[in-house]
């Protein structure tokens, strides 16, 4: 019960301490304090554990952070004499549970990979610490609520993959401004149309799949032909014209509008 009242906290939009408070045994020691806070951000993230039924996380005892299953040292960025956590890929891994705001301590990690498990809630707003975050996958899980802006704020993000989750309401359009090489939204219950800025995106591969889409496709697709590579937006309920700009993408080997209404013509391929 205690969890999953926590779990709800995830859905509000306040600021409010949703940690753990988590208290470290004065015994341990640490290779340095990265590594403590790591330990910190672990141990809470334990106690939000509901069920781990193939005990990925059971050897998550005592101060070597590194030895954990599915976390991954290398040396700190800014330091390399110092080790530091950098992934985590826990993926596959059926556990049910949340997010909890100690994980923003983890501050180096650049690979955070939770694909196919039964996490709910939202991610945390202390995830803005992870200066660093590369790739965020947390894909195929429970996660709801409004759309994460907090990944608006990590500024190394390339990969953003949250499909197979159940967020509804609007996408936000400064996420087609940001410098991402892949996005994965699909399969969720956004209600958005998409934004003028749409082509500012530079992605090689964007996935909008079985949403709910309203408006048009905008012209300013056109602009993503030098970087655009796969684009799905299959099963959305678009009901406007393909714009002819959609000539303009050379690149493009997948162009998915299946199963919407659209209607008029195919533009011809146009050669710039």
């Amino acid at each position: 019960m205690y969890i999953r009242q926590r779990q709800l906290l995830y859905y509000l939009d306040d600021n409010g301490d949703r940690g753990e408070n988590v208290t470290v045994d004065p015994s341990l020691v640490f290779e340095n304090p990265r590594l403590k806070n790591a330990y910190i951000a672990l141990q809470a993230w334990k106690q939000a554990i509901l069920s781990d039924p193939l005990n990925l996380t059971v050897n998550w005892v005592g101060s070597d952070v590194c030895g954990y299953k599915g976390v991954f040292c290398a040396p700190a960025p800014d330091n390399h004499s110092e080790k530091t956590v950098a992934g985590i890929d826990l993926n596959h891994g059926d556990i049910a549970g949340y997010l909890p705001e100690e994980l923003g301590l983890l501050t180096d990690l650049a690979l955070f990979h939770i694909n196919s498990n039964r996490f709910c809630g939202t991610i945390p707003k202390k995830f803005q610490n992870l200066k660093i975050l590369f790739e965020l996958d947390i894909s195929n899980n429970r996660f709801a609520g409004k759309f994460p802006y907090v990944v608006l704020k990590l500024p190394e993000l390339k990969f953003l993959d949250l499909r197979f989750n159940e967020f509804e309401g609007n996408v936000p359009k400064e996420l087609f401004d940001k410098d991402l090489d892949a996005i994965f939204i699909n399969h969720n219950r956004f209600q958005f149309e998409l934004p003028d800025n749409f082509g500012n995106s530079p992605v090689s591969v964007i996935v909008l799949a079985s949403n709910k889409f309203h408006g048009c496709l905008p012209a300013s697709i056109g602009h993503m032909s030098d970087t655009l590579n796969e684009i799905i937006m299959m099963n959305n309920g678009l009901r406007s014209c393909v714009p002819e700009e959609i000539g303009l993408l050379s690149n493009v080997t997948v162009f998915d509008v299946s199963f919407n209404e659209l209607m008029g013509p195919l533009p011809e391929r146009k050669f710039v």
